[in-house]
């Protein structure tokens, strides 16, 4: 293996920070002790680690490009000599080259940094964990989402056991420190050049151990149960929001905090009306003779009342109607949308034969002047089809 610090590494003499630190995490993973066993990887490993610390260093690296080594050597420089222990960043001085890469590579699988997390199970001292949190799926209908509601629910869960007060030990007892750990939680075993640090496998990482276990819960501090709830529907929510309830969760292990409960509001489909945001569309059939001739209709409202639509004559398939102020509530606002009206003119059915004969008559010969848009269609039509035969 070259002597030279930018062979070891594997890159050129003009790498940028960034790529010394790949090409060194990169050999890293091949070289470490732990996970290779070939002779002479212990000495490549030592040499990496010697080389990344010089030249992830501004000052070292520029002193290495100009001396080489011998920056190093007889107080020219800042480091150790070659193989030295506190080159490679163990102790609590200036180089920390390996011990950061390691942390970022090792630190998960080895029993490195915890990690707490908001969807619950993070554990605190002593083994208390926070509860899980849970979601609930409510449907309301369109009314209730218009006025707001309140809703009773039931939910299943785990709750603090009431026997041991939630610390998993029989009445009259309490859980005792560990030995192996004396309370940390964590235990320290040499590997190779290394110290790793992983849960204590007697407590479980909770520091303390139960001898006599709650008959309740079997030591877990929490039960099996379910519990009711009321939850208040705001008016104008839609459908997707969710509502949270904080600490209506699980409860924790061993005492520790109860997760939140997060309810996902569905609405029921409606009878007559469809919502897009605060406004609400009604799709409305009326009479042909309606249509023709004028008319009223009355819609029932989303509050439960009703509103009358005038419907002028020669109305058509379509056509749209505005009632202001008669959509939907605005969630947290004073305000309403509107809701809109579509005709659609139904073509009688199951007519007699008297009514046949004066819809022929109405019909007559001249059809344009009764149904404009229909007539002015098949004219277009019959001039198509004349420009295709010239």
């Amino acid at each position: 293996m070259s002597n030279d610090y930018y062979d070891i590494l594997g890159v050129q003499k003009g790498a940028s920070a960034d790529e010394i630190k790949k090409a060194y995490r990169k050999k890293a993973m091949k070289l470490h002790p732990d996970t290779n066993k070939e002779k002479g990887a212990e000495e490549k490993f030592k040499e990496l680690n010697e080389a990344y610390d010089v030249l992830k260093d501004d000052q070292k690296r520029a002193a290495y490009d100009r001396f080489g080594k011998d920056a190093f050597q007889g107080g020219m420089g800042g480091g150790a000599g070659r193989g030295g222990f506190s080159d490679f960043g163990f102790g609590t001085g200036g180089a920390a080259g390996f011990s950061d890469i390691f942390e970022e590579m090792f630190g998960d699988m080895m029993g490195g940094r915890g990690r707490g997390g908001m969807g619950g199970g993070a554990t605190g001292r002593g083994g208390t964990t926070r509860g899980s949190d849970l979601q609930y799926s409510l449907d309301v209908t369109l009314e209730e989402a218009f006025k707001g509601t309140e809703k009773t629910i039931r939910i299943p869960t785990w709750e603090s056991c009431e026997t041991c007060g939630g610390n998993g030990a029989k009445p009259g007892t309490k859980p005792t420190t560990c030995k192996s750990c004396n309370g940390v939680g964590r235990v320290r075993a040499q590997q190779g050049f290394f110290t790793v640090e992983r849960a204590c496998p007697t407590c479980g990482g909770a520091g303390e151990v139960i001898e006599d276990k709650c008959v309740s819960c079997a030591g877990q501090g929490r039960m099996r149960t379910s519990k009711t709830l009321k939850v208040n529907i705001p008016a104008g929510i839609e459908e997707g929001r969710r509502i949270r309830l904080s600490g209506e969760g699980e409860a924790g292990l061993k005492g520790g905090p109860s997760g939140d409960l997060y309810v996902l509001v569905g609405i029921k489909p409606h009878k007559f009306y469809q919502r897009e945001g605060a406004n609400l569309y009604c799709r409305v059939p009326v009479a042909m003779t309606t249509a023709t001739l004028g008319g009223e209709v009355n819609i029932p409202t989303i509050e439960g009342g009703k509103a009358e639509v005038k419907v002028p004559a020669g109305t058509q398939t379509g056509q749209q109607f505005r009632l202001k102020n008669k959509g939907m509530s605005v969630l947290q606002s004073s305000s309403r949308g509107d809701a809109y009206i579509e005709i659609f003119v139904e073509t009688p059915v199951n007519l007699s034969a008297k009514q046949k004969d004066l819809l022929k008559e109405f019909g007559g010969k001249d059809p344009s002047k009764n149904s404009p848009e229909s007539a002015g269609f098949f004219n277009k039509v019959k001039e198509f089809w004349d420009d295709l035969t010239d």
